[in-house]
């Protein structure tokens, strides 16, 4: 019999081995496939056969590409042309590629037979693009042709092909009406199991998330839960056998993805045709993948402003380059237009902000109006970190902060020892009365370690340590007494005691202060960047009253907490050596001059120059400008002057007839507003576009109405999408790290988008998990809650 057989030899093992894992990674469907412009798609015919409907129902998903943009014009002899944005309403299978300027056809891409060329225009609509605008009102009803026409064939096939119930799979596998009860159950418990557990960050499958995993985990044992919660669910489970009981990897991936895609298209829904603004930062992973995160800020139709989550991308090169790359394939997998990109917010990477080659220069080379802002909240964090090395005193002081952090933090004992230490403080001045009772207060509390990118860490450090002194003080001592190994908490103790130790904290507090107020604000999500130069105004001006009328206070705050702490107090006429000198040099100043003109005039100056350099965007054409439209004082800051000049430097959202009213519609809106007593209460941008959506005037004053939302549009921070990594921390962590980079976005779309995720319906999940491929049973009816 072996002669019958062929045998393989070992040195061809290999290079099969290797064609046959091509074969199956070519059999597997990859979104980022899934192009929207129709010029850059692959032909279904280059697909593997075992994938075309896949790819099919993908794009049917997604619809025909028809943008709304300002379409280029063609010279046709002495006229120039362009496409029609009409012709979407009258043609509906018209698809335009902004790529290539031309338009193609939609189900003939899906459904034509490749080498077929018997209808006018049939590779023309499919593979070149159609770009005779002056002959297209005759060419694209000739593309359609008659009632057999291959056009309607194409069309007759991607009917057939929506209607699962009457296909050929469907004729050989009718269910009965009980097996397909036993399926929406099945289904329907599945579903309920996967959004708890994507709503709370958990695993699915326990540690290993892999393709290939098959562990039970969360989501078998919720559905033992749900078995035993309902009698009905597990009697459908029993009776279902071993098939169609939802519970395999891939039923789980596919649930998680439509989710995943409802949540999407609720937030493209709220987009619309409306500008938009990208947040973009990049951080590594517990894989040690570098993920970009995407988020959208837009004006929804309440006038509220809306940060939403888009996607997680992983990028294999953070050069400007890639980043672009990868940011336009995601603009261009939903649909989003590059041309109604109106604002960029990055951090201060090189290659984010780079005035030559960074990625907003190049995203500012292909859309002129997608102005850049470096993040308020990152500027900020840079101001506070560059304080704590501003003189040698100050670095000095925040060493000593560390040394104690980790002093009396190194062991359980010695954090329970602090704990307790500060919770008998706090009793014994609630007896005394110096504190009182109230719900909330007084809560178990600890020292916390400075760090140079969390934001406000320095302040809550200093904070705690005020709070916690004698706690503190008592702890060190302990440590000192111990006496099992040599330690350091006595030079501690000592330092702690001293005035100019009590001097810079006390300092430090008031400086922290003052911008961790700012730094709070410019982390919500609705700030807009009027408001937020407005707050940064406001606190240079604290600083620079601080500096001019602030010595006294502060010295006399220190002299109290000197003698309520035993801390002597040091005559400030008495001489002193220059720091850094020998004594026997001669070189003295008094200990006034040193607290005063060395620490003092030396920490406020260097605050703020560090504010003016870091926010000297507020003297930018745009902005001031745009300052131009605070509510605030009766709108006292109105300008109509400046506000047209808006109007020329967003010329592609303002036509030359809008540039040629908006002076007088300006006036008007000014002179209506002023009258109107609902426009009173309004104390920002913000507002004024929530007032304006409630009394309707923004139908009213349509210009001056896109010029706020322009205003709204500029990012102010990226504290939304670092709050998205905080979320990726969650989900990828040190146990969970196989999880692959779509199953990944998925999970992370429904989790940060918590509220999207919860209002979605069931049935509108089910009938996009029955539409993403050919199941076994198809539900005839909607499945409801």
């Amino acid at each position: 019999m072996e002669r019958y057989f062929t045998r393989t030899s070992q040195t061809t093992q290999p290079a099969e081995t290797q064609a046959q894992d091509e074969g199956e990674s070519s059999h597997v469907l990859n979104l980022d496939d899934i192009a929207s412009d129709p010029a850059l798609r692959k032909q279904i015919h280059e697909y593997a056969p075992e994938i075309r409907d896949q790819v099919r129902r993908a794009y049917i998903a997604k619809g025909p590409h028809q943008p709304i943009i300002k379409f280029p014009r063609r010279q046709f002899g002495a006229v120039t042309r362009a496409f029609s944005q009409s012709w979407y309403e009258k043609f509906n299978w018209i698809e335009y590629s902004e790529s290539q300027d031309a338009a193609y056809c939609f189900y003939c891409f899906l459904f034509k037979q490749p080498g077929r060329a018997d209808q006018f225009g049939s590779e023309v609509f499919t593979r070149t693009g159609f770009t005779n605008w002056k002959h297209a009102y005759k060419s694209l009803p000739e593309h359609v042709g008659g009632v057999n026409s291959v056009h309607n064939n194409c069309l007759k096939h991607c009917d057939d092909f929506n209607n699962q119930r009457q296909s050929v799979a469907r004729k050989f596998c009718i269910a009965s009406q009980e097996a397909e009860e036993l399926y929406k159950i099945c289904l329907t418990s599945s579903l309920e199991c996967s959004r708890y557990l994507l709503a709370q960050g958990l695993a699915f499958r326990g540690h290993d998330e892999s393709s290939t995993s098959l562990n039970k985990g969360n989501f078998r044992e919720m559905i033992d839960w749900w078995k035993d919660k309902d009698g009905t669910v597990r009697n459908a489970f029993d009776r279902g056998g071993l098939n169609c009981q939802m519970l395999s990897p891939e039923i789980q991936k596919d649930l998680a993805r439509c989710c995943a895609e409802e949540i999407i298209e609720v937030i493209m829904g709220g987009i619309g045709e409306r500008q938009f603004s990208v947040l973009i930062d990049e951080s590594r992973d517990i894989s040690v993948k570098e993920q970009m995160a995407v988020m959208l800020r837009y004006v929804n139709n309440e006038g509220k402003v809306v940060e939403r989550f888009l996607a997680l991308k992983h990028v294999k090169d953070t050069t400007s380059d890639a980043l672009k790359q990868a940011l336009f394939g995601l603009l261009d997998k939903y649909n989003l237009s590059i041309t109604r990109l109106r604002g960029q917010g990055y951090d201060g990477a090189s290659n984010m902000r780079g005035e030559f080659n960074g990625l907003q220069k190049r995203i500012l080379d292909d859309n002129p109006y997608a102005f850049y802002i470096h993040c308020f909240a990152h500027q900020l964090q840079l101001v506070v970190v560059s304080i704590a090395s501003c003189c040698s005193s100050v670095h000095d002081f925040f060493e000593y902060i560390s040394l104690i952090v980790n002093t009396t933090s190194a062991s359980c004992k010695r954090r329970d020892a602090l704990i307790e230490a500060h919770h008998q403080s706090i009793l014994e001045k609630l007896e005394s009365g110096e504190m009182f009772r109230g719900s909330g207060q007084h809560q178990e509390t600890n020292l916390t370690r400075p760090g140079d990118t969390r934001w406000g860490s320095h302040h809550k450090t200093l904070i705690r340590l005020d709070q916690m002194w004698n706690s503190v003080i008592e702890v060190l001592g302990m440590v000192e007494t111990d006496g099992r190994a040599p330690s350091q908490a006595g030079g501690l103790i000592e330092k702690m005691e001293s005035f100019k130790f009590a001097f810079i904290l006390k300092l430090m507090l008031r400086l922290l202060g003052i911008t961790n107020e700012l730094s709070h604000i410019l982390q919500r999500k609705d700030i807009n960047i009027v408001h937020a130069m407005e707050l940064v105004c406001d606190v240079k001006d604290q600083l620079i009253t601080m500096r001019e009328s602030g010595w006294e206070n502060l010295f006399d705050e220190v002299k109290q907490f000197c003698n309520e702490k035993s801390i002597p107090v040091p005559n400030m006429f008495d001489e002193i050596p220059v720091r850094g000198r020998s004594r026997r040099e001669g070189f003295t100043v008094t200990n006034l001059h040193h607290y005063r003109a060395e620490i003092f005039y030396v920490v406020v100056d260097k605050i703020c120059v560090e504010m003016n350099h870091r926010f000297g965007e507020a003297n930018t054409e745009l902005l001031v400008c745009f300052s131009c439209l605070d509510p605030k004082n009766s709108f006292s800051k109105f300008d109509i002057n400046k506000l047209a000049r808006l109007a020329e430097i967003y010329d592609a959202d303002f036509s030359d007839g809008d540039r040629a009213i908006i002076r007088s519609q300006l006036e008007t809106y000014i002179h209506h507003v002023r009258r109107h007593s609902a426009f009173s209460s309004c104390m920002d941008i913000g507002s004024l576009a929530v007032k304006m959506v409630e009394t309707e005037k923004h139908m009213v004053f349509p210009l001056v109405y896109k010029l706020i939302e322009l205003s709204l549009i500029l990012p102010v921070s990226t504290a939304s999408v670092e709050r998205a990594f905080s979320a990726m921390k969650i989900i990828k962590n040190k146990l969970r790290n196989r999880i692959s980079d779509e199953w990944f976005n998925h999970l992370m779309v429904c989790y940060t988008e918590r509220e999207l995720f919860k209002a979605l319906d069931n049935s509108t999940i089910t009938r996009r998990f029955q539409s993403i491929k050919t199941r076994k049973m198809s539900l005839p009816r909607v499945i409801r809650d």
